[in-house]
């Protein structure tokens, strides 16, 4: 059996608008906040708790629409209704931000909106891939998932930001018209089968809670492992992504189009490498490929306390989407491949919730270390939460590829 390439690159649509709807919001968003709350004595405080606004919809939100999605059947499909009624929602509140910009309220309300539908959409999403992939073609069909999302972040960074200097308006609204473009090609040309191969049963979940408290009751410590993991690389990461404009501008003294631009070394990188990483976790296991990952990603981050010269910060991201790749792509299938039959959107759910809870708290938590501690201390809380990662990806037992018995004959 072969991953459907076609219907990925179809399915990865979504996931290029999803990214490039949030590599546009973390890099503007936060300097809109700040110009609001520049005379206040903890401005990054504020501004890093406004920014878990959208984690909270996501957590609150994402895993309770996966699990709905697991059980939903209509004349759209099963994943399919969430995805093309969330997006032009969110693409009209999209614009809407930077319209309302010296308005807070105005622009609280239409990030709120926004944040929203796109946390309705996340979980169903990404449930596609492993709708129509088996096991042992997860991390490979991942890969192709992700290089979608990583094309998206590099329009964002690449493209976008060069609009932004002529107005902060244009990323936005170009943004939004891609969304509503990707939604009306996924109603034509996705069509989802109502029996799902690669699952035995597809039934009644247990629901998130349930299912989250029975990953913290078991005997075998994986799942709880991975997704505690997950929570603090995506602690150390979303704290970066949420200043890396702020410390672009403040440091290096950066307009925040440039300072976007950079980060677009790191989505190059990981763009190039998204494919690669799900073929390397394939030949040398996913725990393996994940530990390398946080490693060197640690190490990167923890370097760029000490340095300055932009043409380092470049090459440092350019490493640093490679082991992004590593750890990201392969990831959520080790998390889906501990699933029980028909709970694929559940466990989809758990790793948001996971990821979300950890861009709920570390925006806040690092913008408070920042008023206090000064703006370097951003790339020092990300590094330690990379090391507390590593030794919890390190007691990661399950979730590996399983081969099917025709392919382990074939083989042998």
């Amino acid at each position: 059996m072969k991953v459907e390439y076609r219907r990925l690159f179809l399915i990865g649509l979504g996931f290029l608008v999803i990214n490039t709807f949030w590599s546009v919001y973390n890099s503007y968003v936060p300097i809109f906040l700040r110009e609001i709350f520049k005379e206040y004595r903890y401005t990054s405080l504020i501004v890093g708790a406004l920014l878990t606004l959208d984690n909270i919809a996501a957590i609150t939100l994402q895993p309770f629409f996966g699990a709905l999605s697991d059980n939903t059947w209509n004349k759209f499909g099963r994943r399919m209704p969430y995805i093309i009624f969330g997006l032009p929602f969110a693409a009209l509140a999209f614009i809407l931000i930077p319209l309302a910009r010296t308005v807070l309220p105005l622009m609280l309300l239409a990030i709120a909106i926004g944040n929203v539908a796109m946390a309705v959409l996340r979980a169903p999403t990404v449930a596609l891939m492993p709708d129509i992939t088996p096991s042992h073609l997860r991390s490979k069909a991942n890969g192709v998932i992700n290089l979608m999302g990583g094309l998206g972040a590099l329009i964002a960074y690449f493209l976008l930001s060069s609009l932004y200097k002529k107005s902060p308006l244009y990323p936005f609204l170009v943004t939004s018209l891609l969304m509503v473009a990707v939604a009306f090609a996924l109603y034509y040309w996705v069509r989802e089968e109502k029996i799902i191969e690669h699952e035995v049963v597809v039934e009644k979940g247990p629901g998130i809670i349930k299912s989250l408290v029975a990953v913290f009751k078991d005997a075998d410590t994986s799942a709880r492992n991975i997704l505690l993991a997950i929570f603090f690389w995506f602690a150390g990461w979303s704290a970066v992504e949420a200043f890396f404009t702020t410390y672009g501008v403040e440091q290096w003294e950066l307009d925040p189009g440039t300072a976007s631009f950079y980060l677009g070394f790191f989505s190059l990188s990981f763009l190039i490498c998204a494919i690669p990483s799900g073929f390397i976790a394939s030949k040398f296991g996913r725990r393996k490929t994940i530990q390398v990952g946080v490693a060197g990603l640690g190490l990167i981050l923890a370097a760029f306390t000490f340095i300055e010269p932009l043409v380092l910060v470049a090459g440092l991201l350019i490493v640093g989407g490679a082991f992004w790749a590593l750890v990201n792509i392969n990831s959520y299938p080790m998390v889906v491949d501990m699933a029980k039959s028909g709970q694929i959107g559940t466990y989809t759910g758990l790793y948001y919730f996971f990821s979300s809870l950890a861009a709920i708290t570390a925006p806040p938590l690092v913008g408070w270390l920042m008023d206090l501690l000064g703006i370097r201390t951003l790339f020092a809380f990300a590094f330690i939460a990379f090391v507390v990662a590593y030794g919890l990806i390190s007691n990661v037992n399950r979730g590996e590829v399983k081969l099917p018995t025709a392919e382990i004959t074939v083989s042998s």
